[in-house]
């Protein structure tokens, strides 16, 4: 009786420890359920524009009642139409835009515009920027190939390099033969007809700014005129935007700049190279 008694008060004790200690099966119930809470808030907090954007225009063309089947037949008896007259590429299916392929002579053109299309339906705004750098690529090709005909047809297309980079389009002109003559900033006579040319092409828009950039090799110079290659090669740049301001380009879309021997082409160990090198750069800069 004794033991059995001892026994019933340790068990007893047990049971209220056991219920002491309760409380924890709650507590990483509740800290579980705030964890899971945390990651759904997190998760929804990222939303991605373009997979949102997709699923707007997705529910608008499947809610929209040009895409609903009249009613009064059965689904079996309904006649579907071979091709989808009611459903097609627009606004509500950008996604859906024909397939264009890339060996055909036209097809960056093609892709351009099938995008232009595709932006137009969620961004106005973006559309009309996508065109406009469209446009003036198309302007700065054209652009290109009438100097390159030009330069070739009078002789010296061999001095005349026109380049499309990032920043426009840049008429690279070797000053040896056409502009300037050793260390002077005074133009030459067989440069003037192909500024003269160069200023009417420039003059097609009006709008788009120009930068006149004058270089030099690495052979130093030191006259009264000139001290360094950096005032040469500024004058050179100012001569060139004077003259093109004679020609009709307007003053306020020009600007004159001079770096010296610090934009090589080429390099300066050899004759070739330093030729290069002496140049004016006369930039169509691009606005979009």
């Amino acid at each position: 009786m004794r033991r059995s008694g001892h026994m019933r008060r340790r068990g007893t004790n047990h049971s209220a420890d056991d219920g002491d200690e309760r409380w924890l099966l709650t507590y990483s119930d509740m800290i579980t359920l705030l964890m899971a809470l945390f990651i759904v808030l997190f998760a929804i907090s990222s939303v991605n524009i373009s997979k949102y954007r997709t699923l707007q225009q997705a529910l608008r063309a499947a809610f929209s009642g040009g895409n609903i089947l009249p009613g009064g037949k059965p689904i079996s008896s309904a006649h579907v139409p071979a091709s989808p007259t009611r459903v097609g590429v627009g606004a509500g299916n950008p996604a859906l835009a024909p397939l264009v392929s890339l060996t055909s002579p036209n097809a960056l053109q093609s892709a351009a515009k099938i995008e232009v299309a595709a932006t137009a339906s969620s961004s106005p705004l973006a559309a009309h920027a996508v065109q406009s750098a469209a446009g003036e690529q198309e302007e700065f090709v054209l652009l290109k190939h009438q100097l390159e005909a030009y330069a070739r047809s009078h002789g010296f297309g061999g001095d005349v390099h026109p380049v499309i980079e990032e920043r426009g389009l840049a008429i690279r002109v070797l000053t040896d033969s056409l502009l300037f003559g050793s260390g002077s900033a005074a133009l030459a006579a067989p440069g003037r007809p192909l500024l003269r040319e160069i200023a009417g092409l420039l003059d097609v828009d009006q709008v788009h700014p120009v930068a006149v950039e004058g270089n030099t090799d690495d052979v130093p110079i030191h006259t009264a005129a000139f001290p360094s290659n950096w005032e040469l090669s500024t004058s050179r740049a100012s001569t060139v935007v004077r003259f093109l301001i004679g020609a009709g380009v307007h003053a306020r879309r020009l600007s004159a700049a001079g770096y010296a021997e610090l934009r090589p082409l080429a390099s300066n160990a050899t004759a070739s190279g330093r030729a290069r090198n002496r140049r004016v750069e006369i930039v169509l800069q691009r606005l979009h």
